[in-house]
């Protein structure tokens, strides 16, 4: 069977290590690549994010973001709860909300700046 055409996305990380520390929070599995650990592979599920070494990214002027596409976005925000983000700053979890574009979501900024948003169509 064809693999189905897929994106990836790929966000900036001062500390891989770190990162996958986040993300294991978040119930993500992943691995450090690459000679020196430059690169890192996350996944949960069928969700797969990657992530590259920028060791002097400043998080509060990061432009790093997705959107992830969901089955089940309520789901997925009550597994992100046990995380205990804090509401605002960075990193932080905002609350789910149907929204005026035709989707149920929320959003997850993580340690270095990166905006995850997460949506399932209404």
């Amino acid at each position: 069977m064809p693999t189905p055409d897929l994106a990836i996305p790929t966000l900036p990380s001062r500390s891989l290590p770190a990162t996958l520390s986040f993300y294991a929070r978040l119930g993500f599995t992943g691995r450090l690549l690459g000679v020196g650990d430059v690169y890192a592979i996350l996944t949960r599920g069928d969700i797969e994010i990657h992530f590259f070494a920028h060791p002097t990214l400043r998080p509060e002027e990061s432009y790093g973001g997705c959107y992830l596409r969901v089955a089940d976005a309520d789901a997925l925000f009550e597994a992100f709860r046990s995380a205990a983000l804090p509401a605002s700053g960075i990193p932080r979890m905002d609350a789910i909300a149907d929204k005026p574009w035709g989707m149920r979501e929320f959003a997850v900024v993580d340690e270095d700046g990166n905006l995850l948003r997460i949506g399932q169509v209404l």
